[in-house]
């Protein structure tokens, strides 16, 4: 018999982690070039969760783990002077799991999902939960303006 499972009236209390329930929510709507654009972020034991919605639709998904055991991940985030410096941390590799099949739409997501990951490790450096971005934007526009009205949206979130 696995490990994992247990014979009828064996306990698995050992392997029962205690979390809050239910897993803490928060959401932010605001309007970024016209559209209204829905943000929320639901943290669980094990993962960061964060949805940027326009029009209710959820397209891509993109995960990006927090690897804590990289020592030299703080010294390569260099503190910035002016709001369009910050640049995300070099060790963090967002993978597309849902979605992205347009390159254009995939890059932007991969984009979003790093510095979303990068702004929660400068927030807690000792976090080390996997973060899962949904993405349902209307168009991938590529302007610096929108990508950081986007990226302020989901720190008034996290």
């Amino acid at each position: 018999m696995p490990a994992s499972v247990s014979a009828p009236g064996e306990s698995l209390a050992s392997d029962v982690v205690s979390a809050p329930f239910p897993a803490r929510t928060k959401q932010v709507a605001g309007a970024i070039k016209g559209v209204k654009t829905d943000v929320m972020s639901i943290s669980f034991a094990d993962k960061i969760m964060v949805t940027i919605t326009q029009g209710g639709r959820l397209a891509h998904w993109i995960h990006v783990p927090l690897d804590a055991s990289n020592p030299s991940y703080s010294e390569q985030h260099l503190p910035s002077d002016t709001e369009g410096s910050l640049l995300p941390m070099p060790h963090l590799t967002p993978t597309t799991i849902l979605g992205g099949t347009v390159p254009e739409r995939e890059t932007m997501g991969q984009l979003y999902a790093t510095q979303i990951a990068t702004s929660i490790a400068t927030k807690n450096p000792e976090e080390n939960r996997m973060v899962v971005v949904g993405l349902g934007l209307d168009k991938i526009d590529g302007d610096r303006e929108t990508f950081f009205d986007i990226i302020e949206l989901v720190l008034q979130c996290l």
